[in-house]
């Protein structure tokens, strides 16, 4: 099941999956450099981030950005 970094609180950070519930994870519990936005999965009990997956929602984002200030 893959989720997006919502938010951090504290030491835990704020998962939204796929089926939009939330879940909380340890912070400590992720990947290195992980930040709000980032694509993760989670597989088997491992945690590995999307990086691909990041950057094509994010220029996503960015673009829907761009449209709406144009």
């Amino acid at each position: 099941m893959k989720g997006i970094i919502d938010r951090f609180e504290g030491d835990i950070a704020v998962i939204e999956l796929e089926n939009n519930e939330f879940i909380d994870i340890n912070i400590s519990d992720l990947p290195k450099n992980i930040s709000t936005g980032d694509v993760i999965e989670l597989l088997d009990g491992k945690i590995n981030l999307c990086i691909e997956e990041t950057k094509h929602k994010k220029q996503a984002i960015e673009d829907l950005m761009d449209e709406l200030f144009e």
